[in-house]
């Protein structure tokens, strides 16, 4: 693992790091088990994602921890989510403040049970002024109930004339995210083999390198996470520039 994190070049690591967590339930139905155990065994993973993110210098980790979707599922299933989401909260608050880890969280937070509300706006107060890492978990959110929000924002900052139609361009919307107080991410990794974006940050990933790996979110390791920041250290980030341009900046 040591040579893994050896191999990263510090200067080059990914500012934000977003995750799609997907697969807990597929891990746990392979092995026999209920599908909340596979929830469980995910937040082992969470923990190493974080301490990943510490020790190669990502200072921004925003996690998919629950969509606007995932209220579909099954009453029983999403109850036990709501009350492992609160546990979790709870039990991971001390290490957070010990390693001066940042908790934020976007979505449609109004939506979730009053404890996780109250669990979660406890630990936000409580981490407010750490430094190390921003710990991002988005939950009860979709990037259309965003977008549509951050559209509906500007609408009535238009009505009242505090903007007019000209004044908005990206900067302005970009302003009226549920992000806007973080750099979109360089990389966006998911697990599980599914090859799809599910409705997350669609707006900041224009130009985020995407890594997807087969593995279930209960198997994504340290060593994995280090895989993945080699992997978009070997890209080469054009933004619609040429090849020969960016070299050409490299060599300043």
């Amino acid at each position: 693992m040591s040579e893994l994190l050896n191999q990263i070049q510090k200067d080059r690591v990914p500012i934000h790091v977003a995750i799609i967590m997907d697969g807990n339930g597929r891990w746990a139905k392979k092995r026999g088990l209920d599908r909340i155990e596979g929830h469980k065994a995910g937040v082992e993973s969470v923990r190493n994602a974080v301490k990943a993110s510490v020790e190669c210098g990502v200072q921004y980790l925003t996690l998919y921890a629950f969509s606007i979707e995932n209220w579909k599922r099954p009453k029983n299933e999403v109850d036990a989510l709501m009350e492992l989401l609160v546990l979790a909260i709870e039990q991971e608050a001390p290490e957070l403040m010990k390693n001066n880890i940042r908790l934020n969280a976007i979505g449609n937070i109004s939506s979730l049970p009053e404890k996780c509300q109250t669990s979660l706006l406890q630990s936000l107060r409580t981490t407010k002024n750490n430094t190390q890492l921003v710990l991002t978990l988005a939950l009860s959110y979709s990037s259309k109930w965003e977008i549509v929000n951050a559209c509906k924002s500007i609408a009535q900052k238009v009505k009242e004339g505090r903007l007019t139609i000209e004044d908005i361009n990206e900067e302005i919307f970009q302003q009226h995210l549920a992000t806007s107080q973080m750099p979109d991410p360089e990389l966006i990794i998911r697990t599980s083999g599914e090859l799809r974006m599910s409705n997350f940050l669609l707006w900041q990933a224009a130009y985020a390198e995407l890594y997807f790996t087969p593995l279930y979110w209960p198997d994504f390791t340290k060593e994995e996470f280090y895989k993945a920041i080699i992997d978009f250290q070997k890209r080469e980030r054009r933004f619609g520039k040429t090849s020969e341009q960016i070299q050409k900046e490299i060599n300043k």
